[in-house]
C-alpha cells in the first residue's frame, strides 16, 4: 500500500508516534488509509449538509475495512460571488482544488479518496486531482436542493431571483414580491436545482463511471444520498485492494459518454472549460471541435430550467442519469465504471420511469444542448447553450453596443440603455483579461427579465456564463480580447451576424479593418495586480483548451 511509506518499518516510529497520538491503532496499520477530501463549508448552500455524508462515508470505510481520514477542500458559491469582484475567484478556484487534493495525498500518501463535492468548481477541480494522482478515488456529489414554491409556482434560485431583479426594474413586480420570491426560491440545503453547472457536472460524473448509480440525482437532504455516501466509503476500499485508478475509467470513451450525456441533459456550457481540463489531467486531449460534433447527432431528450420548467428532483423520479443512458444505449461506448459495471450495462439495465421527463420518442430538440460557432470574432471558437436558444433567435442580426466589463454593461441594462435589436459585447472578462473569465449571469438574466433576451437581445463575451443562463448569450469567445482577439476590434454600430444553424458568429468587417483597428487598441490596466490572480494570469491557457494552467 502507498500508505505503508509512512507506517511501515523501524525507520517509521517517528510517524507511527504521531499517527498514534491521533488515535489510531496499531492493528489500523495494516488497513488502507482513505482520505475524504470534503469541501464542507457553511459558506455555500450546496455544501452545508455535508457534515452528515461525511459521517456516512467515514461508517462505510471502516465497514469495507479502510481507516478515514477527512481534510478539508475550499467551496465557492458561484451565486454568491456573481457580480461583484469574487467572481473572478471562481473559475480560477477549480486549480486551487485541484492542487490542494493532491498536496494532501501525497503528504500522506493516502491509498485512495473519496472526494466530496458539489458545486461549480469543486467537482471538476476533484476530477482534476483524481486524474492527476491516479491513485484510487470516487467522487460523492452532494445533490440538488429541492424546487421552493412561491405564488403556486416552483421556484429556483438561479432563474427566478435572478431575472426577478430584471423583474422589478421594468415594474412587473413590486418591491415587496422580489422580497417574498427570494425568500421562497431555496428551501433548504443543495445545489441549484436545475441544470445548471453543479448538477450537469455531477451527471457528467456518474456518466463518466467516478460515481455510484443514482449519485448524480439523489437530493441533499435524501436518505438515498446518505447510502449512497455509506456504500461510496465501502467500494473505495474494495477499488483500493483492486488497484482500479481513476485513469482506468476515465479514458476517451468516458468522455465521449460524458459529452453525449451532456447533449441529451441540455447542460451547462462550463462542461465545455471543465471536460477539457479533466481530460487533459488524464492525458486526453478533447478538442473543441467533438462537442459539436457529438451534438451534432444527439438529441435533447431532457428540458430542465433554465430551458424549462422541470428540475433535479423531476429527473431523480424519472430513474436519474441511468434512465437518460439507457436512452442513449446506442450512441454510448464501453466504458468502465467504480461500480465495477460497464457503462453500456448499467444502460441496459435501466429504464425511464416517465417519459414526460425524459423524452425517448419525441425529443426536445434533434441537436444537442450546446452548439460551437466560429467566425471571425471568434476564429479558435465559441459556446452558446443552443438548448436555451427560441428558435426565432438562431438567426439574428444587430448592432453591437460594446462594453469593457461585465460591470459597464450591467449598469447600461439597468439604466435601459439596450434596446431591441442590440448585440451586447462584454470583453476583457476572458481567462487572462478577466481575470478568471466571470460568469455573466447578472446581465443576461436582467435583460431576460426586463422581456429584452428572449427574441430580441443577444450577447457576446470571452467571459462565459452561469448554467443558469436563458437566450441568445454566446461565451467563451477566443481568441479573447486580452490576447489580441477580434472582439476588441468591436465598435459601438457594428453589424454582428449570428447563424446557430450553421455555426457562425461574424462581425460586418473585412481582414485588414480588424487588424487595422487591433493596431490601435489600448488595452485596460490589469483588474487585479497582486496574489493569487495575477500570478493565475501568467499561466492560464485560452478558453478553448478549458482554460488549463500551464
Amino acid at each position: 500500500m502507498r500508505s505503508d511509506q509512512v507506517k511501515k518499518g523501524a525507520v517509521r516510529a517517528p510517524n507511527r508516534c504521531l499517527l498514534y497520538s491521533m488515535g489510531i491503532s496499531p492493528r489500523d496499520l495494516n488497513k488502507p488509509f482513505i482520505g475524504i477530501a470534503s469541501s464542507f463549508t457553511d459558506l455555500v448552500p450546496g455544501h452545508v449538509a455535508m457534515r452528515d455524508l461525511e459521517r456516512y462515508i467515514e461508517r462505510g470505510i471502516a465497514a469495507g475495512g479502510g481507516v478515514p481520514f477527512i481534510f478539508g477542500a475550499p467551496a465557492i458559491c458561484d451565486g454568491i460571488a456573481m457580480g461583484h469582484s469574487g467572481m473572478h475567484y471562481s473559475l480560477a478556484s477549480r486549480e486551487i482544488v485541484a492542487d490542494l487534493v493532491e498536496t494532501v495525498a501525497n503528504v500522506h500518501m493516502l491509498d485512495g479518496l473519496v472526494l466530496l463535492s458539489n458545486c461549480d468548481k469543486i467537482t471538476p477541480g476533484m476530477l482534476m486531482a483524481a486524474a492527476r494522482l491516479n491513485i484510487p478515488a470516487i467522487i460523492v456529489t452532494a445533490g440538488a436542493m429541492m424546487s421552493g414554491v412561491y405564488d403556486k409556482k416552483r421556484r429556483s434560485m438561479v432563474r427566478d431571483t435572478f431575472e426577478a431583479v430584471g423583474q422589478f426594474q421594468s415594474g412587473k413586480i413590486t418591491e415587496q414580491q422580489l422580497g417574498e420570491l427570494e425568500m421562497a426560491a431555496c428551501p433548504g440545503a443543495g445545489a441549484c436545482q436545475g441544470m445548471y453547472t453543479a448538477n450537469t457536472m455531477a451527471c457528467l460524473t456518474e456518466t463518466m463511471g467516478m460515481s455510484l448509480q443514482g449519485c448524480a440525482t439523489a437530493l441533499a437532504v435524501s436518505a438515498k444520498k446518505k447510502r449512497i455516501s455509506y456504500e461510496s466509503g465501502i467500494r473505495i476500499v474494495e477499488l483500493v485492494r483492486d488497484n482500479v485508478k481513476p485513469r482506468d475509467i476515465l479514458t476517451l470513451n468516458a468522455f465521449k459518454n460524458a459529452i453525449t450525456v451532456d447533449m441529451a441533459l441540455g447542460g451547462s456550457t462550463n462542461t465545455v472549460l471543465h471536460l477539457p481540463a479533466i481530460a487533459n489531467e488524464a492525458g486526453i486531449e478533447l478538442p473543441l471541435e467533438l462537442f459539436d460534433e457529438i451534438s451534432k447527432k444527439t438529441p435533447q431528450l431532457c428540458c430542465l430550467e433554465p430551458a424549462g420548467d422541470q428540475y433535479m428532483e423531476d429527473l431523480d423520479n424519472s430513474g436519474g442519469v441511468p434512465a437518460v443512458l439507457f436512452a442513449l444505449t446506442d450512441k454510448l461506448v464501453t466504458s468502465k465504471t467504480v461500480t465495477g459495471v460497464d457503462i453500456k450495462e448499467i444502460a441496459n439495465m435501466s429504464k425511464i420511469l416517465d417519459d414526460k421527463v425524459i423524452r425517448l420518442k419525441n425529443p426536445y430538440k434533434f441537436e444537442g444542448g450546446i452548439a460551437v460557432l466560429r467566425g471571425n470574432i471568434a476564429l479558435r471558437g465559441s459556446v452558446v447553450k443552443q438548448a436555451a436558444v427560441s428558435e426565432k433567435m438562431k438567426v439574428f442580426t444587430g448592432k453591437a453596443r460594446v462594453f469593457n466589463s461585465e460591470d459597464d454593461a450591467m449598469k447600461a441594462i439597468l439604466d435601459r440603455k439596450i434596446a431591441s435589436g442590440n448585440v451586447v459585447i462584454i470583453r476583457y472578462e476572458g481567462p487572462v483579461g478577466g481575470p478568471g473569465m466571470r460568469e455573466m449571469l447578472g446581465p443576461t438574466s436582467v435583460l431576460q427579465g426586463m422581456g429584452l433576451a428572449a427574441d430580441s437581445v443577444a450577447l457576446l463575451t470571452d467571459g462565459r456564463f452561469s448554467g443558469g443562463t436563458r437566450g441568445l448569450c454566446i461565451g467563451h469567445i477566443s481568441p479573447e480580447a486580452a490576447l489580441g482577439g477580434a472582439i476588441a476590434a468591436i465598435n459601438d454600430g457594428d453589424i454582428i451576424k449570428i447563424n446557430i444553424l450553421e455555426r457562425t458568429l461574424n462581425v460586418e468587417l473585412s481582414d485588414d479593418e480588424i487588424i487595422a483597428r487591433l493596431a490601435k487598441v489600448i488595452k485596460p490596466e490589469p483588474k487585479i495586480k497582486t496574489g493569487y490572480m495575477a500570478r493565475y494570469v501568467k499561466l492560464v491557457q485560452p478558453a478553448d483548451t478549458g482554460a488549463i494552467l500551464k
